[in-house]
């Protein structure tokens, strides 16, 4: 396994670039903290004091920088968002609320009406739906393709696209987009190109160094790690985050100094938290490949997955999601694997330390019409586990016994 992340190319004499873990305790923080703590203070200010009428003069024409208002920004968000994109090889970051906000905040920002915009069509249903039910009602289109057909968004680029949009790995297929592809179709048609890489995260891929535009990621999940925070996040360069982030200060998108906190402290263990996913992930998905209750196996790190050569190439590791099929299952016993766990909760969700279970025709597609549904590829007897850090053996035979379960 290769990534960008791991492929220094230096000369030899330049000082030897930081770790993730070295970045995730200390990109974006000051040596030495205000009230000289270690960790950065939460600051509960809705908005910010000037001593006298010239402060505001010399804030605004000196563009200082330091806070006026809390829907503009706050010190703990700074922080975090100048570690984020030092994680993700970026110029700027720019933290929203949740992921969806992030993505909408985007969109927003740059689509106009009679603008377009191109979906691989394995991406989040909720942000495919923004666009096709919301957007469209200020005249902006929606086309989708199959993903990774690199043809068929080739053809449905015209003059009036302005954004291609990917995961990668995509929910819950794991599909992985070849990012070298991808960003040099938007280069070609001079279309800006997003990759949601809330399954990859920075520790696995960096989308930003194979020339893609713009990086979403759901904070909520892997970058968080804790299910305890809603958090989004866009990564790219400040020229181009410039007017998203003016747009989130008159929208009112952004989060909460507490939940700054937490997933600044939630970062400083994403290394580690990553290598134990990671390495679980893949011995999930090896011992469901072999089980005979099991139908498929949609994971990348597997020979057997149609992308593995591209996630070899591209990807660090292959992450902590891992989904399947149960064979010969109705939706029903498929249920009845999920009710057995004992170990992984039933939940959306995905990326923290507690692992989560769940059958997405129940969760997610219930009330879609079974066309629909297969249409997405989402079958009755699929299951979509997020692997947490317990001990890897114990996942295991947690999932054994639930396949095995009577």
């Amino acid at each position: 396994m290769t990534s960008s992340a791991s492929s220094d190319k230096s000369p030899p004499d330049a000082p030897r670039p930081a770790g993730p873990s070295t970045l995730a305790v200390h990109a974006g923080e000051a040596r030495q903290k205000p009230i000289n703590s270690i960790t950065d203070p939460i600051v509960c200010a809705a908005t910010y004091t000037f001593s006298n009428t010239q402060a505001i003069i010399d804030y605004i024409e000196q563009k200082q920088d330091r806070e006026e208002y809390g829907r503009y920004g706050n010190p703990s968000e700074k922080v975090v968002e100048r570690k984020l994109a030092t994680l993700e090889a970026g110029e700027d970051a720019v933290l929203y609320a949740s992921g969806m906000a992030a993505i909408v905040g985007l969109l927003m920002t740059k689509l106009n009406s009679g603008d377009e915009v191109v979906f691989f069509d394995e991406c989040y249903h909720r942000s495919r739906e923004f666009c096709s039910k919301h957007l469209s009602r200020f005249g902006v289109v929606t086309r989708q393709v199959k993903a990774c057909d690199y043809d068929a968004m080739a053809a449905a680029i015209n003059p009036r696209t302005k954004l291609l949009v990917s995961e990668s790995p995509t929910n819950p297929h794991l599909s992985v987009v070849d990012l070298e592809k991808f960003a040099e179709l938007g280069r070609r048609h001079h279309v800006e190109t997003l990759i949601d890489a809330t399954l990859a995260t920075p520790y696995n891929v960096q989308p930003l160094t194979y020339g893609v535009d713009y990086v979403l990621h759901s904070a909520t999940k892997y970058l968080g790690g804790h299910n305890d925070l809603l958090a989004g996040v866009i990564i790219g360069s400040r020229e181009k985050l410039e007017p998203v982030r003016k747009l989130r200060g008159i929208m009112g998108a952004i989060n909460s100094p507490h939940n700054m906190y937490l997933l600044e402290r939630g970062l400083k263990t994403f290394e580690l938290r990553m290598q134990r996913q990671n390495a679980t992930g893949q011995a999930v998905a090896e011992f469901l490949a072999g089980h005979p209750r099991v139908s498929r196996v949609y994971y990348p790190g597997l020979p057997s997955h149609p992308y593995h050569e591209i996630a070899q190439r591209q990807m660090r590791g292959f992450g902590g999601l891992v989904t399947f099929e149960v064979r010969d299952a109705d939706w029903k016993a498929t249920a009845a694997v999920v009710d057995a766990a004992k170990i992984a909760r039933i939940a959306p969700s995905l990326g923290g330390v507690e692992s989560l279970i769940e059958q997405p025709l129940v969760m997610s597609y219930f009330e879609v019409p079974a066309e629909d549904r297969r249409r997405f590829g989402i079958s009755d007897n699929m299951i979509r586990l997020s692997c947490g850090i317990e001990n890897t053996e114990d996942i295991v035979e947690d999932l054994r016994q639930a396949l095995e379960a009577k």
